[in-house]
């Protein structure tokens, strides 16, 4: 899919959410916080725009970059949310960037159109898919966060101003506990009702069902190692890079190769 194939209109909103992301992305040190934070609050509002305005033009289409987009609306939404709870918590540049590089590209990306026919579960499917790909994704971003934190404590003379390193920890597994939840609602929607969605009484092991439950086992273990073993730090942040990495390999991991690299409707 090219640029020139989207409407005039998203192409405009995709523009001017992507350049409302990039001033706090590339202005981060030179903007104030209250500043900042207003022109993401901007930026958040047009991707949402984008968004809806994609779902009603025409005939819907989704495939692995507009997945990618609605994922990083969910994890600037979780942003702003602990923004105003914990005001410390300094990630705008990188959420920033991540959101201009989402919006970019679904516009290049958009996809392939939804079938008509598709069952009425099919949306609940979705759903719950992109919500737990959501929650994960804002809980590999507090990883990221907590690696960081960890990090500067050990440097000689390291602060420890900003949101404190448990409270971190915590809000990453409360993250994990809820995406994993999710995503177990997800394989047993697509089990339970695998001949209304897919035409197919039987579970059928594709690509994509095969990295989730990869990542669903990765996560399980995770969470497991945590409550019986008391698993924090490094280690925990190295299965939760594994479980996210084999959930991103399974749908869009799988989009892609049908949409960029094959040419190919899923």
């Amino acid at each position: 899919m090219i640029l020139t194939t989207a409407p005039l209109a998203i192409v405009l909103l995709s523009a001017a959410a992507a350049a409302a992301y990039a001033v706090p992305a590339a202005g981060a040190a030179r903007l104030s916080m209250p500043a900042s934070r207003a022109a993401l609050l901007v930026a958040w509002l047009l991707h949402a725009v984008v968004l809806v305005a994609t779902l009603l033009d025409g005939t819907p289409r989704f495939g692995f970059a507009p997945a990618l987009s609605v994922t990083a609306w969910l994890v600037l939404t979780v942003y702003a949310v602990e923004s105003h709870l914990f005001p410390e918590l300094r990630a705008r540049w990188a959420l920033a960037g991540l959101g201009a590089a989402a919006v970019l590209l679904a516009l290049l990306f958009p996809g392939t159109p939804m079938h008509t026919s598709a069952s009425p579960w099919l949306p609940l499917h979705s759903a719950l898919g992109i919500a737990s790909y959501g929650l994960f994704a804002a809980a590999v971003v507090h990883a990221w966060l907590m690696t960081r934190a960890e990090r500067q404590m050990r440097q000689p003379g390291g602060s420890s101003a900003g949101i404190p390193l448990l409270t971190l920890e915590r809000i990453t597994f409360r993250l994990v506990s809820a995406g994993f939840v999710l995503l177990s609602g997800t394989l047993l929607a697509g089990w339970w009702f695998g001949e209304q969605l897919y035409g197919q009484a039987t579970w059928k092991w594709s690509h994509k069902a095969f990295f989730s439950v990869l990542s669903w086992i990765t996560f399980a273990i995770l969470l497991l190692g945590r409550s019986r073993f008391g698993w924090r730090g490094r280690k925990a942040v190295r299965v939760l890079y594994i479980g996210a990495g084999l959930l991103l390999l399974s749908y869009v991991g799988s989009r892609f190769v049908l949409e960029v690299v094959l040419h190919r409707a899923a």
